[in-house]
């Protein structure tokens, strides 16, 4: 199957002590990019995570968001740092006698400033946390493979249909080519024969012009080629799992050999249907960059 870069997927998980919600989505990149954002008490599995996405995409600029709702009563305690209190009474009171101020300190007042009361997590079960975490990651991990492999059958559509379009151009050109070459001819023997007038033309010598001016604008090989590159990318689809980087190099070796067939024909209609071809491949390659 062929997957889309771009992707969404969410899931929630609770149990009678957490709650867990997990997003994910993603954007096409060259690589794979992945950016957690989660509650800073879940740090310590971030590197178990990072490993678990890698089950599921190979490519792609993604961000995951993780939401933990905690409902047990016990798991924060209140901390009183004495010391730091001690420090604080003690300078407040130094500044007092220093600058002849009223030492009006309370102890509610002593007790707003900064790190004297602290709130403390207890000890969490990492072990059933993870268990918890893992489930709801891969929960929105498959919703989030499914979306992309849904707008990837829409790409490969889209890209078939291009791809046929593009093997009529180059139809197109094969059939017209003999009949640039044949016209030429015509032209050339008209040419000379109004130079001449009745004198005997020298075939031969018309024979070779020809035969250098089908030479400088043959296109056989491209054309060829563009047949086995198009050919080479329907199969690519076809055969599906991670083909991004590859299909994007087939379509450069394309754009490659449109650019040579419109380098060397002098003929309006070749050079118009070379265009449409050069513009299809690029929607082509912009297609390709979002597949993973």
């Amino acid at each position: 199957m062929i997957k889309s870069m771009t992707g969404f997927g969410r899931c929630e998980f609770a149990d009678e002590n957490r709650k867990f919600t997990v997003e994910i989505k993603a954007v096409n990149h060259r690589y794979l990019d992945v950016n957690i954002k989660m509650p800073k008490k879940l740090n310590f599995f971030e590197s178990a995570i990072r490993t678990l996405l890698k089950e599921y995409m190979e490519r792609g600029k993604v961000d995951i968001f993780i939401n933990c709702e905690d409902y047990t009563q016990d798991n924060v305690s209140l901390k009183y740092n004495e010391a730091l209190a001690a420090q604080y009474l003690t300078y407040l009171n130094s500044m007092a006698e220093k600058f002849g101020l009223d030492n009006d300190i309370r102890v509610s007042t002593l007790s707003k400033y900064p790190d004297v009361f602290t709130m403390e997590e207890q000890g969490i079960d990492e072990k059933s946390l993870w268990l918890g975490l893992e489930k709801v990651i891969r929960g929105a991990a498959e919703q989030f493979v499914e979306s992309r492999i849904r707008e990837g059958e829409h790409l490969k559509k889209d890209l078939c249909e291009k791809l046929d379009g593009m093997l009529s151009y180059v139809d197109f050109i094969e059939e017209r080519s003999p009949v640039i070459i044949k016209e030429y001819k015509e032209r050339l023997e008209a040419k000379v024969a109004e130079l001449l007038g009745d004198r005997q033309i020298d075939d031969a010598r018309i024979a070779t012009e020809v035969t250098i001016f089908a030479d400088k604008i043959c296109v056989d090989e491209e054309t060829v080629r563009l047949r086995s590159h198009i050919k080479s990318t329907k199969d690519t689809l076809e055969a599906g799992g991670s083909v991004g980087r590859k299909l994007d190099f087939i379509a450069q070796e394309m754009n490659r050999e449109a650019n040579t067939i419109l380098s060397k024909t002098n003929d309006l209609a070749i050079s118009d249907i070379g265009i449409s071809l050069k513009t299809d491949i690029e929607k082509v390659r912009e297609q390709i960059q979002n597949i993973e």
